[in-house]
């Protein structure tokens, strides 16, 4: 009778790189501190997911307390002194803070002492946030955004720590990284945050790129509470943290959801940290849910057709000028028609500051560029009249602010528009804050996901007077607030009547404010 003889095979990249860590690294702290690492199923599935097929990014993105920021210092030792090490290479990690690029550096380092293995090998350089392995020659560096950053870089493998800590769709750090990557044979990148607040900011543009799967490369493994749940149940709860029945604190973490059901003001922190959802933590008028709820199509037939109100926020001079028109289509909701205006000349350096891409919104249509460092309000009179020409337009409401020098353009080309003025303050802006606020939250309205009105909506936060009336506040703001003070001021010239407010004429004085 023959003998079956077992056949072994080679271990895949994933699985030897597991058995590496599990070998020679051990837990840094915690309970089970110098301990031998024992990963978790979801930390081998990330390693497998990451090494045994073509990876250029991988993006884990979770709520707090799930030992990110552990799991990267394996992968960072795996690539210093491990079976992923190249020889002579540089390795880095990127955050936002020095304090927070100081505790994967922490992490890898308590784990090399730790490790007699690793530290034979293994250098550690505590003031200079180094380590180096002579042997072959890598070294790995933590860099922190409030240092200069540094160009001249080749990393063959980096770390974004973080990453959802900036601010807009830009940063230099990560920039200055991933392009230096580029002189890699096979550079590995690993974005390992929390969810950021808004659409527009770095890590979530990375995230819905990620998700459209235009490259096969960039992986993303992305752990979120269904906003559909209960977010103090322990259901959502699991949804965002893979390691909730592993390793957390269970009894901290549910007292934390009661916390933030006990005082709403805590709810959006909570939602972000513990359920690792994108929401604005500084409490907007209008909630990224509710928002997204009225992102269908917009009908156009009613904007041409129907009867439309319109709201005009000019800028000063270098700002963003915002004109919103809507009109009901024949079922009643509103549809919504932004158009945006801002100076050609130093567009970049805006989009650098406010950290919004208006140059990329610019050439995809959905902002207009006037010649000229500032606002050219000849185009915008100019654009104003031909809109109004084709349509019904019943009343524009504006702000009275650079309104003078708009009308003197209009009063050039011969336009006679229905424009009223209308006030910035809790009398006028409390019932228009108060329709825009209803129709949104029963679905109403269809804005199309606007990119700009979108990022103005993120940005907008409401102040309250003592007897409750509501306003815009652009000091309060996170950003800029345009699109949705025009929005409103168009709903508000839906329900207002001819006697309600003066239009322009002989008998009103326009005034700057």
């Amino acid at each position: 009778m023959a003998v079956r003889r077992k056949v072994s095979r080679e271990p895949t990249r994933a699985e030897r790189n597991i058995a590496w860590i599990e070998s020679h690294c051990r837990i840094p702290e915690g309970k089970f501190v110098g301990q031998p690492v024992k990963l978790t199923k979801e930390q081998c599935e990330w390693i497998v997911e990451t090494y045994d097929s073509p990876t250029r990014m991988f993006i884990l993105s979770m709520a707090r307390k799930n030992a990110k920021t552990t799991f990267s210092a394996f992968l960072l030792l795996l690539h210093l002194c491990g079976p992923e090490a190249r020889p002579n290479s540089q390795l880095f990690s990127a955050a936002q803070s020095r304090e927070q690029a100081s505790i994967l550096f922490a992490l890898a380092a308590k784990m090399v002492r730790m490790s007699p293995d690793l530290l034979q090998y293994v250098v550690i350089r505590d003031t200079a946030k180094q380590l180096a392995c002579g042997e072959l020659g890598t070294l790995y560096r933590a860099l922190s955004a409030e240092a200069s950053t540094a160009y001249g870089l080749s990393p063959a493998f980096a770390v974004h720590d973080e990453l959802g800590q900036v601010k807009g769709p830009r940063s230099e750090l990560y920039e200055a990284i991933e392009t230096a990557a580029g002189a890699q044979q096979e550079p590995l990148s690993i974005v390992i945050s929390t969810q950021a607040p808004t659409d527009a900011d770095l890590l979530s543009v990375l995230i819905d790129d990620a998700k459209r799967g235009g490259d096969p490369r960039i992986k993303l493994r992305l752990y979120t509470a269904d906003e559909s749940l209960d977010p103090f149940s322990v259901k959502a709860i699991r949804q965002a943290n893979p390691h909730y029945d592993v390793f957390m604190n269970k009894e901290e973490v549910k007292r934390q959801a009661e916390s933030a059901k006990r005082m709403p003001s805590s709810e959006n922190s909570y939602r972000n940290l513990i359920l690792n959802q994108r929401v604005n933590l500084t409490n907007p008028f209008i909630s990224r849910g509710v928002w997204d709820g009225c992102a269908g199509e917009v009908d156009y037939d009613a904007l041409a057709f129907g009867e439309v109100y319109m709201g005009l926020d000019l800028s000063a001079r270098n700002d963003l000028t915002a004109i919103v028109a809507v009109a009901k289509d024949t079922d009643g909701v509103w549809q919504t028609d932004p158009y945006f205006f801002a100076p050609q000349i130093g567009v970049k350096e805006r989009s650098h500051k406010d950290r919004v891409p208006y140059d990329v919104w610019a050439q995809q249509g959905f902002l207009t560029l006037t010649p000229g460092a500032s606002i050219n309000y000849e185009e915008v009179a100019i654009w104003l009249a031909e809109y109004c020409s084709t349509r019904n337009v019943v009343r524009i409401h504006f702000d009275r602010w650079r309104m003078d020098v708009l009308k003197s353009e209009l009063d050039r080309i011969g336009a006679e528009l229905p424009l009223q003025p209308f006030g910035q303050g809790f009398k006028d802006m409390t019932p228009a804050l108060d329709v825009l606020e209803s129709e949104l939250i029963n679905k109403n309205l269809r804005h199309g996901a606007h990119p700009v009105l979108t990022m103005c909506a993120s940005n907008a936060v409401a102040t309250r007077d003592p007897a409750g009336n509501r306003k815009l506040d652009k000091s309060k703001a996170t950003g800029r607030i345009d699109g949705i003070v025009a929005l409103a001021m168009a709903l508000g010239a839906s329900s207002a009547t001819d006697e309600r407010l003066p239009s322009i004429g002989s008998d009103y004085q326009l005034m700057t404010v």
